[in-house]
Order: C-alpha cells, then sequence, then structure tokens
C-alpha cells in the first residue's frame, strides 16, 4: 500500500511507542499517551495540514490526538478503528485481564505472533510475519501491550467511545471510514453506527475482507483512501443534529445496556428450592 501511496503523498509510518522499532519505556500507555507522543512528534517535525490515517488501536490514537493537536490535522481517515463501538473479539478481552500478559506474557510474545495474525486475519507474508515475530520479543513488549490494552477494554468489550469526548474538539475535521465487511475484531457495525451518528462522514466497505482491509486489499484500499485525501472539497464531520442533540437517544442505549448488565452483575442470586 505505501508506495502507491507515497506516490502522490509525503507517507511517515511511526511505530508506536512499545512497538515495533520504537523504545518500550516504562509507561501509561494509555489512549491519551499515545496521542500527546504522537502530536508531540509532529510538532517536532514541524507538520501542518496533518492527514492522520488510523487503523484499529491507531484510530483511537487519531480521535484522541484531534482533542490536543486539532489545528495541525487537516483530514482524518479511520480503518477498522477501535473506540466506534463497545464489541471487541474475546482474544482482546482476554489480553486485557490485570496484569496476566504484563507480569507473565513475555516470553509467548514472539510463539503468539502468527497464532494471533491468523485469528485477526492478517495477510502476511513469511517473512513479515518472521519480523514481527523477532520485534515482539523484544523485552517489554508484554508490558506495553498489555498497558495498552488494559486502558481501552475490559472484560466487556471496549471501554472508550468517540462520543465521549468529540464535542469537546470544536470543528471537526472530514473524516472517512473503512471497513472490511468480515472483520471479526472490530465489527463493520461499528462503522455503520458512526456513519449514522455523524454528518457528512462515508463509510466505504470492502467485500471479503477481515481486520486489515489495507492488507487484503491494497489496490482497492489505496483507491478509496486516496479519493478522501485528494479530493478539492470535502465538508467536515459533524455530530448529527444541531449541536449533537441527534446523539442523545444513542447516548441513552449505551448507559442502559451499561446499567443493566451492572445489575445484573450485583443483583443476588435467587437458587432453586
Amino acid at each position: 500500500m505505501l508506495p502507491a501511496l507515497a506516490r502522490s503523498h509525503r507517507v511517515l509510518t511511526p511505530d508506536l511507542p512499545g512497538y515495533g522499532l520504537s523504545g518500550r519505556p516504562d509507561a501509561s500507555y494509555a489512549l491519551p499517551w499515545h496521542a500527546h507522543v504522537l502530536g508531540t512528534w509532529l510538532e517536532a517535525l514541524d507538520l501542518e495540514d496533518v492527514d492522520l490515517v488510523g487503523h484499529s488501536f491507531g484510530g483511537g490514537v487519531a480521535q484522541f490526538m484531534l482533542l490536543e493537536f486539532r489545528p495541525r490535522v487537516r483530514r482524518v481517515g479511520l480503518v477498522a478503528s477501535g473506540g466506534l463501538g463497545q464489541e471487541i473479539a474475546l482474544e482482546l478481552r482476554l489480553a486485557a485481564l490485570p496484569y496476566v500478559v504484563e507480569l507473565l506474557g513475555q516470553p509467548f510474545m514472539a510463539p503468539a505472533t502468527r497464532l494471533a495474525l491468523w485469528a485477526a486475519g492478517a495477510a502476511l507474508d513469511a517473512e513479515e510475519v518472521a519480523w514481527l515475530r523477532q520485534v515482539n520479543a523484544t523485552p517489554g513488549t508484554a508490558r506495553a501491550f498489555a498497558r495498552t490494552a488494559r486502558d481501552v477494554i475490559s472484560w466487556r468489550g471496549q471501554r472508550r467511545h468517540f462520543l465521549d469526548r468529540a464535542r469537546e474538539i470544536g470543528d471537526l475535521p472530514p473524516i472517512a471510514l473503512y471497513w472490511g465487511d468480515r472483520d471479526r475484531v472490530i465489527p463493520v457495525a461499528h462503522g455503520r453506527a458512526t456513519a449514522a451518528m455523524l454528518d457528512d462522514v462515508a463509510l466505504t466497505t470492502f467485500p471479503d475482507c477481515g481486520h486489515f482491509p489495507h492488507q487484503q486489499c491494497p489496490e482497492r484500499f489505496v483507491e478509496a483512501l486516496a479519493a478522501f485525501l485528494d479530493a478539492a472539497n470535502v465538508s467536515p464531520a459533524r455530530l448529527r443534529g444541531a449541536d449533537g442533540e441527534g446523539l442523545a437517544p444513542v447516548r441513552r442505549r449505551v448507559r442502559a445496556r451499561r446499567a443493566r448488565r451492572d445489575a445484573l452483575r450485583h443483583s443476588p442470586r435467587v437458587r432453586p428450592k
């Protein structure tokens, strides 16, 4: 995907702290922390009018960067993004269990890489998988992964949602959504719900693709993304309804669902006699 996109754009692809070739500090790895690190990286490079394209957790990072670094952002593309709904794959819910992966997981990070990629539907060749196994074996990777997951996921699903902070951003940039219609990690229903919540936000779906449309159907993905980035006039996203009142029913449904689950969790159990 990157060589095709780089023919007409300057493309920068940083490894998040704790992953790839980046360092693995003893940090919080919370979503706001990641967003601040990436935002100050943009400042250090003196970059303006940046188009952010975030995949999965990276989509959540892009959303949170708008809270602090909105003036530097031109457009946002969210690819199978986190932070747009509650449901998420069971494997990630288990990874968020307190301190299990952080304290015991490092020896298993490399062996588990291939299985995790297969389960998520990644279309990587043997060389790419070998490289990921190597970097995931770096000490500190399990800590970074566990703390990242624990901040955004619980056993019930995703804990953060775009709507929680969207009104603080003020003027939203143009936003586009991209999803594989067979995503089993973060369901495409999150993209459809988000497109219904925001005016002037389009969802592009890719048939027969899973969680990695940029790897599984790169040509179609680049074509759709470039069309959004290169369009002469794109309307900014807006919370549906005047000042976002149209989102009130959505918030009520989310709160009601959480209240029902909490009630069931804490209600006394009645045993049959």
